[in-house]
């Protein structure tokens, strides 16, 4: 074993962080914006995963007017803390304290790629009024590990699909006892299945044995996930046209 994930999601200072909007009244919820689209001439309408009551829809009143302060607040994989107010259908986001903006996938191409998977996987098991602290945890470990580059970005990515399947009840986890399964990928998914989140990311395997995991692991997706990814298919093709040249 070796590497490590980093720091817990749920355990970064505010006072690290870039303050943003106006901060009176409303509900404050730790979490990272998985998704974001325009709503009207210039809202945003933003999907974020929360600690506190899992995926949560909010909307952003001028966030995409010029100099306006939640701006870059409300773009995917920002993570800190939001100031909210809860409406009958949706919430209103009016303040963000930002702490990471994982600024290293900005330059990683590929990198950025692959946590754009992470985070539509992450909003197709997210729900809602749910505690979100577990899953929060592990996107913000995997996409960490994303900028790091301790171990190869396709293991962060089996590693993490691994994990949230598991977390979403939807992973079978004789997968371990198979024999028809290498040794060293047995005890891969074990280790997937299992260990802390905090060393989840902490090994490495042999090329082998990673083919045979992105086999099985594309299987099991295929399996229990009843949709497609436009995000993986893009992946796939970059990777593709990386492979060929």
């Amino acid at each position: 074993m070796q590497g490590s994930s980093g720091a817990s999601a749920t355990t970064r200072r505010k006072s690290e962080g870039e303050q943003t909007g106006v901060s009176t009244g409303g509900i404050e919820l730790n979490g990272m914006v998985l998704k974001t689209a325009p709503a009207g001439e210039y809202d945003r309408r933003i999907v974020l995963l929360t600690r506190e009551r899992g995926k949560i829809t909010a909307f952003a009143r001028g966030a995409r007017k010029p100099g306006s302060a939640l701006l870059a607040a409300t773009v995917p994989f920002a993570f800190g803390t939001f100031r909210v107010y809860e409406g009958k259908s949706a919430y209103t986001c009016v303040s963000a304290v930002i702490s990471n903006y994982f600024e290293g996938l900005k330059t990683d191409y590929i990198g950025a790629c692959y946590g754009a998977y992470f985070m539509e996987f992450a909003d197709y098991y997210a729900q809602e009024n749910l505690d979100g602290t577990d899953m929060l945890n592990l996107l913000y470990a995997a996409l960490l590990m994303l900028e790091r580059k301790e171990i190869p970005d396709r293991l962060v990515r089996y590693a993490f699909e691994v994990r949230l399947m598991v977390l979403g009840g939807e992973f079978p986890m004789d997968v371990t006892q198979d024999e028809n399964l290498l040794k060293a990928s047995r005890q891969a998914f074990y280790h997937m299945i299992t260990a802390p989140v905090g060393r989840l990311f902490s090994f490495q395997i042999s090329d082998e044995a990673m083919e045979e995991i992105a086999i099985r692991q594309d299987k099991i997706r295929g399996r229990f996930v009843d949709r497609s990814f436009r995000s993986l298919e893009v992946l796939d093709t970059l990777l593709q046209i990386q492979y060929n040249h």
